[in-house]
């Protein structure tokens, strides 16, 4: 055991001295293959030795479990944004403001700058275009990572932010404070971004429109496994509560010891004494941009002593001893050849420009988006227009504007499709105004759930763990049978991939023994009932919670089919005014209903229309013929009531439960009337807690909420078998 312990402590530092040397000290300590190798060492020993788990260890890195949800916490110190200029002047006018807010004259001799402290240094850096977050260490191990939220309070991301490389889980060097925030930008490396859009576009995904928004997405998953795959950096900043106040006398000073600490803090920084030297810094760092592996939007530029910063204070939202010049977006002009609509795996049909290449913020721009038919309305575009096109967050080129005086007479304009590119299908379009205003339309989308665009996301998502929970019916799995003569073109065809067992077993990296996994985990699928099923079709509006509540009400395939649309959505006709319920459903009274749907007047149309479709027709016919069980485990019988502890009981579950399987203890306690829910507030009644509950159970113990151990919950769910 001792040797065990001193093996785990030894891999430990060497492992979090490894990444700080290469993602602070750009240097390596060791090859990537040795790194890997002393990590999977790490993750044996510990997974032999559970007693010993750190959740700062290196080997939090991959990803742990799933959350439930978000937990909203307080910044000790507020985390204000920054105002922002596009003007040298303005930035020049700043400047003298910040000596007029200090009482120092501007300098007039250059060569004596720095002679006297009664001077202002500045600092300038790039404005990384990221996500702003508030890291915090305590004695020197991470403690918690907040996002932005609204300055005052934001969420934590904690899980997510362990994945992220280049932000130390335990701080290395001398003289670290006890307690110590900072504070940077998370991003996507441009490279990583290029690597991920071109993925999602091989899938058929609709890509991200700029870095920002995808290292956004990807902080904020409930899966730290899926923010580890995106690879994203940190780049330190700022500061935020540290209990040593005299741990820096300034930004640059900050800065550089964090570095020391195993944080990336940027290399481009510069101190600067007075407007001309600030300009051109600007004009460097403008020049340097394009050859970062982050995206940037302008230059930071604050007063460098963190006295004189208290001494000019904030406004409400802003500090005054700090602002951003952010650079404008180059744009260039060019023709526009042809309009492409790409089908995304929802649906969703996008217009994607060709254009003639032209060289656009260091790179050749030959194509672009022009996000919806709408956009394309509005500016009233052609083809062999000519456009001016720009990099939306310096990253992904759009179509801004049109030129009409240079629009030669045979343009013709860019019409939408009416139908499905890939199946012919109608199209749906949205918001429905847009019918009578098309300026008005966002998206216009297929709604053909057996669409050929769509069908192989459709496919990995209906054999998911959470939809029909196929064993060994995995992404690569999927896309080996759909390169062969097997048909794998539908749901139903699933079911029918038992006829194929020896086409299977000859497939490369399957097997006998493989196949007859695949075809059990098929034939146990048969059962799952009717919630699983429309959970894992991708229905437009049809997600896990939605399916289950229909489950609740419909008891089989049929009665949902048959159903009115106003039995769509109950809760929304009983707020109805009386004479528009009344056209609804005949009567002016209120339903008398128990159940919700969790349809509304926007969303319950587009399910019923399918449901009566002739695309819906053949797809629950097919399943059916399979032996897919269309009826619903769900379902709650009006005219009974459900004899329980947990009847009309919201529950929220946390922390790690032993004997319980999270998604199969979900179901049967709604099965026994609760509702599941993922966070803590004052409507729950009771919170099931596991070991290391964590900051739920701290809410729930705060608000007075009745809680549950497993050995409780145990004993009472035995008692009502």
């Amino acid at each position: 055991m001792s040797k065990a312990i001193s093996r785990i402590k030894e891999l430990r530092a060497l492992l979090s001295r490894a990444n700080t040397a290469y993602y602070a000290g750009d240097s390596e300590l060791m090859s990537d293959s040795e790194f890997d190798h002393l990590l999977k060492e790490l993750q044996a020993l510990e997974t032999d030795h559970p007693e010993l788990q750190d959740p700062n260890s290196p080997t939090a890195r991959v990803g742990g479990d799933p959350i439930e949800g978000f937990t909203t916490l307080p910044h000790p110190t507020p985390m204000l944004s920054i105002d922002n200029t596009y003007n040298e002047q303005e930035v020049s006018q700043w400047v003298d403001r910040m000596h007029k807010g200090l009482g120092i004259d501007a300098p007039t001799d250059s060569n004596d700058l720095f002679a006297t402290p009664n001077q202002i240094t500045f600092t300038c850096e790039p404005k990384i275009d990221g996500v702003a977050l508030s890291v915090r260490y305590e004695k020197g191990q991470f403690i918690r990572a907040l996002t932005r939220g609204d300055g005052t309070q934001g969420d934590d991301v904690s899980h997510t932010v362990r994945t992220i490389k280049s932000i130390p889980l335990t701080l290395l060097g001398k003289n670290i404070p006890e307690i110590l925030e900072v504070r940077g930008e998370v991003y996507i490396p441009l490279t990583e971004f290029a690597r991920i859009n071109i993925e999602r576009e091989e899938a058929g995904d609709e890509l991200f429109k700029n870095p920002r928004n995808a290292a956004a997405g990807a902080l904020k998953q409930l899966d730290p496994k899926v923010t580890a795959s995106r690879k994203l950096g940190f780049l330190a900043h700022g500061s935020g509560e540290i209990s040593d106040s005299n741990f820096a006398n300034g930004h640059a000073q900050f800065s550089n010891k964090i570095k020391h600490f195993g944080f990336d803090a940027g290399d481009h920084r510069t101190t600067q004494p007075d407007i001309d030297s600030i300009l051109n810094a600007i004009h460097t760092i403008d020049n340097l941009r394009h050859n970062l592996n982050y995206a940037t939007d302008g230059v930071v530029i604050r007063v460098d002593s963190f006295a004189q910063q208290s001494q000019l204070g904030n406004t409400s939202k802003s500090p005054r001893w700090c602002i951003a010049y952010k650079f404008p977006a180059e744009r260039k002009t060019t023709k526009l050849l042809s309009v492409q609509h790409q089908v995304g795996k929802t649906g969703k049909i996008t217009p994607r420009a060709t254009l003639e290449p032209v060289e656009l913020a260091g790179t050749t721009v030959s194509h672009a988006t022009l996000h919806n038919y709408g956009m394309i309305r509005t500016r009233d575009l052609h083809i062999s227009d000519t456009v001016e096109v720009e990099k939306a967050g310096e990253i992904i080129p759009q179509v801004v504007a049109v030129i009409k005086t240079k629009r030669p007479n045979d343009a013709q304009p860019v019409l939408p499709p009416h139908h499905c590119p890939a199946c012919d299908a109608p199209l749906e379009i949205d918001p429905p105004e847009a019918h009578d205003d098309p300026k008005l339309e966002t998206t216009r989308r297929c709604m053909n759930p057996e669409c050929p665009a769509q069908i192989r996301e459709k496919l990995v998502w209906f054999a998911g763990r959470k939809q029909m929970d196929i064993e060994g019916l995995g992404e690569s799995t999927i896309d080996i049978i759909r390169t062969t003569d097997i048909p794998l073109n539908h749901f139903a065809d699933i079911f029918n991939l038992k006829a194929h067992r020896q086409a299977l077993i000859e497939l490369d990296r399957m097997g006998e023994k493989k196949v007859e996994n695949l075809l059990a985990g098929i034939e146990a699928a048969k059962s799952q009932g009717l919630a699983r099923v429309l959970a894992g079709m991708g229905i437009r509006h049809i997600g896990t919670t939605t399916s289950k509540l229909l489950a609740r009400q419909f008891p089989d395939i049929e009665a949902l089919r048959n159903a009115k649309l106003w039995q769509l959505m109950p809760t929304a006709v009983n707020t109805m005014s009386q004479k528009a319920r009344e056209k609804l459903t005949g009567t002016k009274d209120k339903l008398e209903t128990t159940y919700e749907t969790g349809l509304g007047v926007d969303t319950a149309p587009a399910i019923f229309d399918y449901l009566k479709s002739d695309a819906a027709t053949d797809t629950f016919t097919r399943l059916s013929t399979c032996g897919v069980d269309l009826a619903s485990k769900d379902y709650l019988d009006p005219s009974q009531t459900i004899d329980s502890p947990f009847a009309e009981k919201t529950i929220v579950l946390t922390g790690t439960l032993h004997d319980f399987n999270r998604t199969d203890l979900t179901e049967t306690l709604e099965s026994l009337g609760a509702k599941v829910t993922g966070s803590v507030s004052k409507s729950t009644d009771i919170l099931i807690a596991g070991e290391k509950a964590g900051s739920k159970l701290t809410k729930a113990e705060s608000l007075g909420i009745e809680i549950w151990d497993e050995p409780k919950l145990k004993q009472t769910l035995d008692s009502i078998n």
